[in-house]
């Protein structure tokens, strides 16, 4: 078994995905074209690889990187191995090239940016980057399809991912949402809920923290956003008097929110999105927009309310009367709570196990 990830610069979701892939098969070696010391856990990082394009980054940015990344993909020293599982956020199905084991790709998404133009939109670089990351994209759209092709099982973290698979690259592909940590993110009977709903996470535009904080300001609502990013700037001139910004915060002061906050909020579409159900694990319903990984983790009148996505010119509108109208004691949160264990650690493993089996079973 060899695990092989596209970059370990940052601790996020996949991270934590490949965390829990590394603890099922301890003995297998961890791949990555570039890896930033200190981002795994002290037991695990020791079995991380990286090549030389480690030398060149720069902090925690990649972008510089970007087009050497596919090729690096693909001559990495992959070991002789049963199965190569590959963790995809836009390159990892590369690794195709560089082994002539099965390869299983677990797909946060195919690249959002390479398929949808709407994504580039959004990234940082003006016109220019924009226009230099179209290019890129268009040349290579071709390469993300010949390797998907030849990938032998592709697993989705979500039925919203699981589409996209099959509308961009043609293929069937498994659902096994990503792990969630629900003996940290537990209720605390001791903490009462607040009057406040939350926003929590990077302050980046595609999450959408514009609509939450123009929402809560029409609905006169109290909003806690913890969190930071690009975006933080022109999301707090948007604010409203109710609505505090508290920054990043760690994960006891997370978890605490969790406890406390009348509902959480999630306005932008996610892959699958692991903070809703880290909240649920909590106990606090959620109050997602009606696309994405929220449909697969919130369910409607019983953990929390899938807002419908609006127009443009509607869409603060409908968000404010979800919150204007948010009554918290119409859910239970031992059954909230219940709902998030389904995503657990044990879980996620267990399927991944079975996944690999089939594998193992069909050769």
């Amino acid at each position: 078994m060899t695990l092989v990830h596209e970059r370990f610069t940052e601790y996020a979701g996949s991270e934590m995905v490949v965390e829990q892939l590394a603890h099922e098969w301890p003995a297998a070696p961890i791949l990555a074209p570039i890896a930033r010391p200190g981002v795994l856990s002290a037991d695990i990082a020791p079995r991380v690889r990286s090549t030389r394009l480690s030398r060149l980054l720069r902090g925690t940015t990649y972008a510089h990187l970007l087009p050497a990344l596919p090729v690096a993909m693909g001559r990495l020293p992959v070991p002789p191995s049963d199965v190569v599982i590959a963790s995809h956020h836009a390159f990892a199905t590369q690794v195709v090239r560089a082994t002539t084991a099965p390869v299983v790709a677990y797909v946060h998404s195919p690249a959002r940016w390479v398929w949808d133009p709407a994504m580039r939109a959004n990234e940082a670089g003006g016109r220019v980057g924009a226009a230099g990351l179209a290019a890129f994209s268009a040349a290579y759209r071709p390469v993300d399809l010949r390797a998907a092709a030849r990938v032998h099982t592709l697993v989705a973290n979500s039925r919203a991912v699981s589409d996209r698979i099959r509308d961009w690259w043609g293929r069937d592909s498994v659902v096994v949402h990503p792990p969630v940590d629900t003996e940290y993110y537990r209720p605390d009977p001791d903490v009462p809920r607040e009057d406040f709903f939350l926003l929590a996470g990077r302050l980046v535009p595609y999450k959408r923290p514009d609509l939450a904080v123009r929402a809560a300001r029409e609905a006169g609502v109290r909003l806690v956003v913890a969190g930071d990013g690009r975006a933080r700037a022109e999301v707090e001139a948007l604010a409203g008097p109710d609505t505090t910004f508290v920054g990043r915060v760690d994960d006891d002061g997370l978890r605490d929110l969790f406890r406390r906050c009348r509902a959480l909020l999630m306005p932008g579409v996610e892959d699958f999105g692991i903070v809703p159900v880290e909240a649920q694990a909590c106990g606090a319903p959620v109050l997602a927009i009606d696309a994405g990984g929220a449909r697969d983790s919130v369910v409607p009148g019983r953990t929390g309310e899938l807002v419908p996505v609006a127009p443009a010119e509607d869409e603060v509108d409908v968000w404010a009367r979800a919150l204007a109208s948010f009554d918290g004691a119409a859910y239970d949160p031992a059954g909230i709570r219940r709902h998030a264990e389904s995503f657990s650690r044990a879980h996620f493993r267990r399927a991944m196990a079975d996944v690999v089996e089939k594998v193992l079973s069909s050769r």
